[in-house]
């Protein structure tokens, strides 16, 4: 381990003295390679001080080249996987991979990575969502992807973004919304429309989410996907049930009408419920949302009849608040995550 140190201690001085663009580009190039390959070098290079030295290359103002940048990106990305608390605790750190997700560069899907990687951290989650400019950027590499790669790395990180529940509000307040629907609509291949519904499940867990679903007809493509003759993955399907119960949870008697307005949605959920041949996981959601439509629609009739009066009992016959992010929808492990 000591040669490793050695090594370690040599590669970040090398970081920190190169002033010409062959040398910086060398070391940059050298510490994603042993980064990517060697485990064991990943902690001691952030504790080291590699961390600013890379992230300064992704800065806004930065003058490195483009093969530079990928560089640091996608060492930042591999050192995340063993000192994410060095990269939260870098100053500038956040902003700069916000500034490199605008980059028109594989940098920008390595940024992406990255946050998604330092978004497993629970309590990192409120830091970054406060960060409204990288939410905005995340949204926009959705609508002008570098890669095939980069749309599922940003849907990745929103849904770790997501996980949050006041996130939410603000995800929805961006217009995150309507270039999740436009990515099923328009893509439609089967993984990436899977990770498209894990993030609408969690964001349609806040009642700003009903007006923005109305907007692109959120609810009626959702019901599509619960059709089995549709086509839709079984995963698709569970998330797409995830998140109408969600939407309806959240948003109460406006949401179920919405819901209600779509031709034969009441029918499609109770059938999925039912089928046999559905995932338990979606069974589950199915039948929870049933529910939840029979329970709104018995306040809304109680309502009524009260004409407003207070009841103390009334409470008990509520749809329940949305519960903890992860209940809502696909697990965190179950979006799988790549190194370079």
């Amino acid at each position: 381990m000591e040669v490793k140190l050695r090594t370690v201690r040599s590669l970040v001085r090398r970081l920190s003295e190169a002033t010409d663009e062959p040398s910086i580009a060398a070391a940059v190039a050298e510490t994603r390679l042993m980064s990517k390959h060697d485990s064991e070098i990943r902690l001691p290079l952030a504790e080291a001080g590699a961390v600013p030295l890379l992230s300064k290359h992704l800065r806004a103002g930065s003058m490195a080249s483009s093969s530079i940048q990928e560089d640091a990106a996608a060492s930042l990305l591999n050192l995340s996987i063993a000192a994410r608390e060095s990269l939260m605790s870098t100053p500038g750190l956040i902003d700069a991979l916000g500034n490199a997700l605008k980059l028109p560069n594989m940098a920008a899907q390595h940024a992406a990575a990255t946050l998604y990687s330092l978004l497993c951290v629970d309590s990192y989650r409120p830091i970054i969502g406060s960060k409204r400019p990288i939410l905005s950027s995340l949204i926009s590499l959705l609508k002008s992807p570098v890669s095939t790669r980069s749309t599922k790395d940003a849907l990745k990180a929103l849904f770790g973004v997501s996980l949050y529940p006041l996130n939410r509000p603000t995800l929805v307040d961006l217009g995150a919304v309507s270039a999740l629907f436009s990515l099923i609509v328009k893509d439609g291949r089967s993984g990436i429309v899977e990770d498209v519904t894990a993030v609408i499940a969690q964001i349609a867990g806040c009642g700003e989410s009903v007006d923005a679903f109305r907007k692109v007809a959120g609810v009626r493509v959702l019901v599509d996907l619960i059709e089995p003759m549709t086509g839709a993955s079984e995963r698709s399907r569970e998330n797409a049930a995830a998140a109408l119960l969600n939407l309806v949870t959240a948003g109460g008697e406006r949401a179920a009408g919405d819901l209600r307005e779509v031709g034969g949605a009441e029918d499609t959920v109770i059938e999925m419920a039912r089928d046999d041949s559905t995932s338990a996981r979606g069974k589950t959601k199915a039948e929870a949302l049933v529910k939840v439509l029979e329970s709104v629609k018995r306040i809304g009739r109680h309502d009524s009849w009260m004409s407003g009066s207070f009841d103390e009992d009334e409470d008990d016959h509520r749809p329940s608040p949305p519960t903890s992010a992860s209940s809502f929808s696909m697990s965190r492990s179950s979006i799988s995550h790549g190194w370079s």
